[in-house]
């Protein structure tokens, strides 16, 4: 979105730093917009160095008081939060829809939900964490004690504004860190209501504050002196941005990234589980999600059984009002991305592979938003650009194999390994190809269930680090030796 003079009567969305809305010293506004219609919802004030230094002091004062507080109050506070939130649920929700188009049956019973539980479980974590002792008798002993790191960075993607906000502000939370999120330029409306329900519930002032802002703003917070850790969810290319500003500081840094995820079919699976895990991830929330698994592999003896049924299906999904409790598919986050994805289907008609469904033209009364159709291509090659490129919008690729070992290799072909999925009857199979390939989160018989116990994170350029699951405290803390002598220190010079 254009940073323009901010001389308008729309409504004005402001940064929330140390408890409170806080006006932008930039006198730069971006405009949020709807992208069902492409109408602008309101005014949001860029924030300039001024509230970035303001909100890493304000992060700073309150991580001395949260890091001090006892855990059992620090969880306290983490539920009550999640309290307010599920009251709230159908009006967080509803701000998402607003600001991505994604439908309101996705983001009511979905984004806000999951985010709640994730909160809810490390709020259950905080009060598990703990150090070890090692003795050496006659001597000493050591004690390992875990810290929370400091004022914290969350850098947030715009197909998942609540939620990201959510799983990354619980785990820096509950390990007892301030944090200073970003939402994407994009999607800039839902991070300052959370901010006020971490208010609301308890948190104190400055532990989590809200910068809106472009690109610029992020940068300057990942390459702020009083920041320790950058947690993001991206683009691969802008992961690779901010690792190298990061590296000045050497800053903790978390990257979930892109991927190119594939399913992986075969003759012996149950194929209407596959179909359906397969065209769910390919399609919810219009194809905006970064583990879908879009590359499709289907062994030759059920390729066809596979295929048959999709077009009818497909054509069957309810486009429209993203509001419509019936919708199932609504428009893409920009008319810009929009553009992005209108190429790839282009790409895709002219690569010879056989279309099954999509393609066609949008519904008149849709064309003024951002909307696409979805589609699907049967008979692809690995070598195709829209196989190869991470589309991030409702094109799926169907692409035909015939031994385990080849469609292992072919799977691992790629710069991603965010995901994938195994289906078949055969255990020893499933499992061996699941150890094989090549990816940070893998179902066998399944795909996407994620609840918040289990880490999420990548392999190759899909991320560094996990969130989620109790692994992922690693993240957030750093481990204190203190050793204790029991004896004298002898003379030695």
């Amino acid at each position: 979105m254009a940073i323009v003079t901010a001389d308008s009567t729309l409504p004005t969305v402001q940064s929330y730093i140390d408890g409170r809305y806080f006006p932008s010293t930039s006198n730069k506004t971006f405009v949020a917009v709807y992208p069902a219609t492409n109408r602008t919802i309101c005014e949001v004030e860029q924030a300039g160095m001024a509230e970035v230094d303001a909100a890493v002091d304000a992060a700073q004062r309150g991580f001395a008081v949260w890091s001090a507080m006892p855990a059992l109050e620090r969880s306290r506070i983490l539920l009550r939060a999640v309290a307010i939130i599920r009251e709230r649920n159908d009006e967080l929700a509803a701000l998402d829809t607003l600001d991505t188009g994604k439908p309101i049956g996705e983001t009511s019973t979905e984004d806000v939900v999951t985010g709640a539980d994730v909160i809810e479980f490390y709020a259950g974590v905080a009060q598990t964490l703990h150090g070890d002792t090692i003795d050496f008798p006659g001597h000493g002993f050591a004690r390992m004690k875990r810290e929370p790191l400091g004022v914290c960075v969350g850098i947030g993607a715009w197909n998942y504004p609540i939620q990201i906000a959510m799983w990354k502000s619980a785990l820096a939370l509950a390990c007892g860190n301030a944090m200073i999120f970003k939402p994407a330029e994009m999607t800039p409306l839902s991070a300052g209501v959370l901010a006020e329900i971490y208010t609301e519930a308890g948190l104190p002032d400055g532990v989590f504050n809200v910068l809106q802002g472009d690109g610029s703003v992020g940068q300057a917070l990942v390459r702020h002196a009083g920041v320790a850790k950058v947690s993001l969810t991206g683009e691969v290319s802008t992961g690779k941005s901010v690792m190298a500003d990061a590296a000045g500081t050497l800053k903790a840094v978390t990257l979930e990234l892109g991927g190119k995820s594939p399913i992986v079919v075969f003759d012996d699976a149950d194929v209407d589980s596959a179909l359906n895990a397969a065209l769910t991830n390919n399609f919810f929330s219009t194809g905006q999600v970064c583990s879908n698994g879009t590359r499709v592999f289907v062994q030759r003896g059920v390729y066809e059984q596979f295929l048959e049924p999709i077009a009818e299906r497909v054509r069957a999904l309810t486009v429209g009002d993203p509001f419509d409790p019936d919708t199932m598919i609504g428009p893409l986050v920009s008319a810009e991305h929009r553009e992005k994805v209108m190429r790839y289907m282009q790409i895709a008609e002219a690569s010879g592979a056989r279309q099954i469904v999509g393609g066609d033209a949008v519904d008149p009364i849709l064309a003024a938003g951002n909307f696409v159709l979805p589609a699907v291509y049967a008979d692809c090659t690995d070598d195709m650009e829209f196989v190869t490129d991470e589309v991030f919008g409702p094109l799926m690729s169907v692409l035909p194999f015939d031994t385990e070992d080849e469609v292992v290799t072919r799977a691992n072909a790629t710069p991603y390994g965010l995901s994938a999925a195994v289906f078949s009857s055969d255990f020893a199979r499933s499992n061996r190809v699941a150890n094989a390939l090549q990816a940070g989160s893998v179902w066998i018989n399944d795909y996407g269930t994620l609840p918040a116990s289990l880490p999420f994170g990548g392999y190759k350029q899909s991320g560094v680090g996990r969130e989620n699951g109790a692994n992922a405290i690693e993240h957030y803390t750093q481990v204190k030796m203190i050793y204790s002598s029991l004896v004298p220190v002898e003379k030695y010079m």
